[in-house]
């Protein structure tokens, strides 16, 4: 099927991560201009357009919790290509260790709702208002099983993606639609929220590597693997297509083998050479 998305214009904040990378890579193969944003990681984002080429790239620094600098950001990538149609909002900051909400501070609980909710807050309404100009546009946020099934020892963070899951998709599916209507050409403007499981990328990578724990994670699965970050990405671009996804927006779409909130498997049965 031909996506439509040769020439389309996609931001993809947090790019220069294991799942954001993926995306970019997959809108690149299908011939998009791709902006590739990224905060600290400056050289693994310029390798990462390096490996791109020849797709048409821009890539771009920002703090995605300041407003000045993600309005910014946009402005230079309109700057650059004149419009941006697809907004996919990747980045978030996470807190690897455990801490329950008993222990946990303030500062970690505001640090978090920072990097995930509010930098999603500003990218989605300076990308709002970039389609209410345009009349047109699409958005995909990437959320996570935990906003779904929430996570022990993470409710900072569950919290957060929940907001974006849920709420802020729900409404912003009608706001959206408002901005950029729908014509007997255009379908109208759109946002959906992608949810990944477990996924094998580098921040995962150390708890991972115990076969203890692939064990324990899978075990909720109906499909007792871990997710690769192209699983994710292709479904980032079948929602940012209006080619494929034209009726579709205000969806949470859980990416985790027919995850639960109970186990399915007991550990001794899944083999995790295979996962």
């Amino acid at each position: 099927m031909n996506s439509q998305l040769a020439g389309k214009v996609v931001l993809v904040t947090g790019a220069s991560g294991g799942i954001g990378s993926a995306i970019a890579r997959a809108f690149a193969a299908e011939k998009a201009r791709v902006v590739l944003h990224y905060h600290g990681n400056r050289a693994a984002n310029l390798k990462l357009q390096r490996t791109l080429a020849p797709a048409e790239t821009l890539a771009l620094g920002a703090d995605l919790r300041r407003e000045n600098a993600v309005k910014a950001l946009f402005a230079s990538a309109l700057k650059k290509f004149g419009r941006v149609d697809t907004l996919v909002a990747t980045a978030g900051a996470w807190e690897m260790r455990d801490v329950p909400l008993h222990e946990m501070s303030l500062r970690q609980w505001r640090a978090t709702f920072e990097g995930v909710l509010t930098s999603a807050f500003l990218s989605v309404r300076e990308f709002c208002r970039v389609a209410a100009r345009q009349k047109r546009g699409n958005a995909v946020l990437i959320g996570s099983t935990a906003a779904v099934f929430g996570e022990a020892g993470h409710a900072d963070y569950a919290g957060a993606k929940a907001a974006m899951a849920f709420g802020l998709t729900k409404s912003l599916k009608n706001e959206l639609a408002r901005l950029a209507p729908h014509t007997r050409d255009y379908c109208g403007g759109r946002i959906n929220c992608v949810c990944p499981g477990w996924t094998v990328v580098p921040r995962t990578a150390g708890k991972l590597a115990d076969g203890g724990v692939i064990r324990k994670v899978t075990a909720t699965m109906a499909l007792p693997k871990l997710a690769r970050p192209e699983d994710i990405a292709h479904a980032v671009v079948f929602l940012a297509s209006d080619a494929l996804a034209g009726h579709i927006t205000g969806q949470t779409l859980v990416i985790a083998g027919g995850m639960e909130g109970r186990q399915l498997w007991r550990p001794e049965e899944i083999d995790p050479t295979i996962v």
